[in-house]
C-alpha cells in the first residue's frame, strides 16, 4: 500500500500554464489512496476551471480567502489544519517570491503560513525567469526555511525556449510526496502497539468495555511502518482495518492481551501501550445469560493484570511508551503514572470532553520523558501519530547512544 494512503494533501495551483498539469497530479494522488483538496489562486483559474479539479479530486475547490461558505464551513484555518502535506504545483516566480517575504493575501499564501506540515514546491516558469538572481535567492531562502522543492526539469517550453522551468512530471511529485511520509527514523526497529478495549465478559451475551474506538493506536502503527520498523498490533475489538505491512493479532479480553503482549515481548524494541485496557474484570462471569428481574443485581470485580507493569520489569525491558487518558489534573496524573510504571515516555491526553480523546478523529498529546515533554497540539490522530513516532524514535536513539 502507497505511503499516501488515506493522507490528506492539499493542493495550491497558482497561476501558469503548466496548471492543466496540476489534474493529473490530482488523479495520481487520488489513485494512491490520498485525499485531496485543491485551492487555486485567481490568476490559476485563468488557464484550467475549477470543475475540471473538482471532478478530479471529489471535492469543491478553495479560492477566496473570506469566502463566506467556507469560513464557515472550514476556514483557511481548518483546511491548515486538516491537511497532512501542502504541495504547490505550479510554484510559479511570483508565488515563491510571495511566500519568501511571508505575505498572506489570499487564501494560497495565508494557507502555507498557517500550516504546520511538510510544504513542497514544484517551480514552473520561464528559463529566464527560473535562472534569474532574484528567483534563485527566493529558491535558497526557501529551502533553508525547510520548504522542500523538486524540479523543475529542463526542456521546451511553452514559450519556445528551451531550458531549466518546466513543472516536474505529475508521477515524479507524486512520489516526492510519498517519501514524505517515510522518515525510516525506526529502520531496523521492532514495534508493538497495543490498540483498542478489551472486553470483559459478564455472561455469554453482556460485557464491560470502554469507549476507545483504537483510532489512536492503529494510526500509530500506521506511523510506525511509515517510519521503517517492523510492527506488531495487539488489538482488542475495533471496526477498523489493520495498517497494510502490520501483523495483528486480534484478542478481546484483558487477559488475552496480556498473554499476546508477553508471549512476543522479549523480540520487542519498542512497546507502545495504546490500548484502553480494563482495570477490573468479572471474578466469575455466568456460564448462561442473567435472566432480567426487578431484583437489583451486584456483580463482583477483580483487578486485572497490569499489562505495562510486566514489560517494564522484565529483566530487559523494551523502551515503553505508556498512555494516560485523564478527565483532571492531566501532567500531574501522568507523571505519577510515568514514574511509578518505570516507563520512558508517556503521552497524556484528556477525555470526556468534546472533540478530543475517545471516538474523535483529532486528539492532543502532552508528552512526557525524563528530562523533557512537549505538547502536541489538536490535530487528526494520524499527524498526531507521526509527530509522536519521530518523538519516540529521537528519545529512543539518545537512550541507546548513551547506553552504548
Amino acid at each position: 500500500m502507497s505511503n499516501l494512503h488515506n493522507k490528506r494533501i492539499v493542493l495550491i495551483v497558482s497561476g501558469g500554464i503548466a496548471a492543466y498539469k496540476a489534474l493529473e497530479l490530482v488523479r495520481r494522488l487520488r489513485d494512491d489512496g490520498a485525499m485531496v483538496r485543491v485551492v487555486m489562486t485567481q490568476a490559476a483559474t485563468q488557464f484550467v476551471g475549477e470543475l475540471s479539479f473538482q471532478a478530479l479530486s471529489g471535492e469543491p475547490v478553495h479560492r477566496d480567502l473570506l469566502d463566506a461558505n467556507a469560513e464557515a464551513a472550514m476556514g483557511h484555518i481548518e483546511l491548515a489544519r486538516w491537511a497532512d502535506a501542502v504541495v504547490v504545483a505550479p510554484a510559479t516566480a511570483d508565488f515563491m517570491a510571495r511566500l519568501r517575504y511571508g505575505l498572506a493575501d489570499d487564501l494560497a499564501t495565508t494557507l502555507c503560513l498557517a500550516s504546520a506540515v511538510p510544504l513542497l514546491l514544484a517551480p514552473a516558469m520561464n528559463q529566464q525567469m527560473w535562472q534569474n538572481q532574484a528567483t534563485q535567492e527566493n529558491a535558497s531562502t526557501l529551502a533553508a526555511r525547510g520548504i522542500l522543492s523538486i524540479g523543475p526539469d529542463s526542456g521546451l517550453q511553452a514559450c519556445g525556449e528551451i531550458g531549466p522551468g518546466r513543472m516536474a512530471e505529475p508521477a515524479a511529485i507524486t512520489t516526492a510526496l510519498s517519501q514524505l511520509f517515510a522518515t525510516a527514523s525506526m529502520a531496523g526497529r521492532r514495534v508493538m502497539v497495543t490498540a483498542g478495549p478489551t472486553r470483559e465478559a459478564i455472561d455469554p451475551v453482556r460485557y464491560l468495555s470502554n469507549r476507545s474506538s483504537g483510532k489512536m493506536g492503529y494510526a500509530i502503527a500506521q506511523a510506525a511502518v511509515e517510519a521503517g520498523a517492523a510492527v506488531t498490533l495487539i488489538s482488542g475489538p475495533v471496526a477498523l482495518h489493520p495498517p497494510a505491512g502490520v501483523r495483528t493479532t486480534d484478542v478481546e479480553s484483558a487477559d488475552q492481551m496480556f498473554k499476546a503482549v508477553t508471549s512476543g515481548i522479549d523480540e520487542i524494541d519498542i512497546f507502545i501501550a495504546c490500548a484502553a485496557v480494563a482495570d477490573y474484570c468479572i471474578e466469575a462471569p455466568s456460564a448462561q445469560k442473567r435472566k432480567k428481574n426487578d431484583e437489583s443485581l451486584s456483580l463482583t470485580l477483580t483487578p486485572t493484570r497490569d499489562i505495562l507493569r510486566s514489560v517494564t520489569t522484565r529483566p530487559s525491558p523494551p523502551f515503553a511508551v505508556g498512555f494516560a487518558a485523564e478527565t483532571e489534573n492531566l501532567v500531574l496524573n501522568a507523571r505519577a503514572k510515568l514514574e511509578a510504571k518505570s516507563l520512558d515516555m508517556i503521552a497524556a491526553n484528556e477525555v470526556g470532553g468534546p472533540g478530543l480523546g475517545f471516538e474523535s478523529n483529532e486528539n492532543e498529546l502532552h508528552v512526557l520523558w525524563n528530562g523533557g515533554e512537549q505538547r502536541l497540539a489538536k490535530a487528526p490522530k494520524d499527524l498526531i501519530a507521526r509527530q509522536l513516532i519521530s518523538l519516540i524514535a529521537e528519545c529512543y536513539r539518545r537512550g541507546h547512544d548513551d547506553i552504548h
